[in-house]
């Protein structure tokens, strides 16, 4: 049966829409990341809110742009010369109606409590998206961990979590790792907190070493779970990764991961990136270089030509997005692809993008992609398989068991295709098909919308 929307109620919804943004942007006057991941997702929901007056009625978005709690901290510690330093810690737990707070930690100079905020509530609807209990929550610090040595990192970490610890635990708020933090800052974490708790409670952070209580395929998840996502977008065209060139930004843990499974499924990846530049490869990534270079000796990517001297380094990552290819997996930070960036892919044929960080792309890309009939998988979507394995780690420390790697990598493989799935279905159903951005938000928010009505206005 088909819904009969008025034009009243269409006015009504666009209408309270615009106002509870306006809200937002008065309330946090100044956090540009903020509204621009508040603006993605509400333009987004304004056939929910034609359709279902109930969420209006509820004051629904009102409190859903509106942390539950906002938490910010100092952190001193004391540097290998014996000066004391002093970094700025945060962590927003932004909803829980679902489950306990869930989201990563960001170690890096840019971390302000606008960036916290944006990634805080995208985790909202991409913890939704997964099916699994977990809420949206971030963390992080403007603490850069590049240069600094272990002892260092670890001093800092340390004092990090003494402060972080009052307000987290494995039924509350669970952390992971994010941009700059990794298996070692996780480690230190852990370490700290069962030393001021005086308990092994495993489930308190997830992307822990597997030796005490981490689980296998949580450090490949995010670009595995990338590239399933794209996957499923592609075959849906009756296209694929065999014989694709690739290109894929960034060179940490989501980017070496995301090369990984596009080359087996048969791609060519030509290029990745650091923060200081990039490598072209036309010979195709040798990806066991990259892991050695950015896992083991902690070297920048410039490194990779003194290797391989038929590739290419290039100062700065911009023009990253200039390299032809038909499939572009953007995985190293917000807003690196922009309206221009997006126009080049979209004149050199660029088939399909896969958000692999957070919120990569402008809003005006996002346009530029959607306007040309250019598959693309939306962070929230795509990118969720992290958080996915990481709800799969706290599962098997509940259980005190250990599933393994081809296990987990099958749970991750089936969420992924839901996720793609669901959001497909849901912009279907609001007019709006194969468009994935205004699918996957609605998808996580109906989810989110209707355990907060079930539990009254708290």
């Amino acid at each position: 049966m088909t819904t009969v929307i008025s034009e009243q109620n269409k006015t009504v919804a666009a209408q309270y829409v615009q106002t509870v943004y306006e809200t937002v942007i008065k309330r946090n006057p100044h956090e540009s990341e903020f509204h621009q991941a508040v603006k993605e997702i509400l333009d987004s929901l304004v056939p929910v809110f034609e359709k279902h007056p109930k969420y209006l009625e509820n004051s629904i978005l009102e409190r859903i742009v509106e942390p539950e709690r906002i938490i910010t901290f100092r952190v001193p510690w004391i540097d290998d010369q014996g000066k004391v330093q002093v970094n700025r810690g945060f962590r927003v737990q932004f909803n829980s109606a679902i489950g306990p707070y869930k989201g990563g930690l960001r170690f890096h100079p840019s971390v302000n409590a606008s960036i916290i905020k944006f990634l805080g509530f995208e985790q909202i609807f991409k913890n939704s998206l997964t099916g699994q209990p977990i809420g949206g929550g971030k963390g992080g610090s403007d603490f850069d961990p590049k240069g600094k040595s272990d002892n260092e990192v670890m001093r800092f970490t340390q004092s990090f979590m003494t402060e972080l610890s009052k307000y987290i635990g494995p039924d509350t708020d669970v952390p992971a790792g994010d941009i700059g933090v990794g298996g070692r800052e996780i480690g230190y974490m852990f370490g700290q907190y069962k030393r001021i708790r005086g308990a092994n409670e495993a489930g308190v952070l997830t992307g822990k070493g597997i030796l005490y209580g981490g689980s296998l395929t949580r450090t490949e998840a995010t670009g595995y779970g990338c590239v399933y996502f794209v996957n499923e977008m592609l075959q849906s065209k009756g296209l694929s990764f065999q014989d694709s060139t690739v290109v894929v930004s960034g060179s940490g843990n989501v980017s070496i991961y995301a090369i990984e499974k596009a080359q087996q499924l048969g791609a060519k990846v030509v290029a990745c990136s650091d923060s200081n530049g990039y490598v072209y490869d036309p010979n195709g990534i040798d990806l066991a270089t990259v892991k050695q270079l950015k896992e083991v000796d902690r070297k920048r990517i410039s490194e990779y030509v003194s290797i391989h001297p038929e590739a290419t380094y290039t100062e700065g990552c911009e023009n990253i997005w200039s390299i032809p290819c038909d499939i572009a997996l953007p995985c190293a930070t917000q807003n690196e692809i922009d309206e221009q960036a997006a126009q080049t892919l979209v004149k050199n044929g660029v088939k399909a993008i896969g958000e692999g960080a957070n919120m990569p792309s402008t809003l005006a890309a996002i346009d530029v992609f959607l306007n040309n009939q250019v598959l693309f998988g939306p962070a929230k979507a795509a990118n969720a398989g992290g958080v996915a394995v990481s709800a799969l780690e706290m599962a098997q420390n509940s259980m005190r068991q250990s599933w393994t790697f081809e296990e987990v990598d099958a749970k991750l493989h089936n969420i992924m295709k839901n996720i793609y799935e669901g959001s497909v279905a849901a912009a279907e159903e609001y007019g709006h098909s194969g468009n994935l951005v205004v699918g996957a938000n609605i998808a996580g928010f109906l989810k989110v919308a209707d355990a907060m009505l079930l539990q009254g206005v708290v």
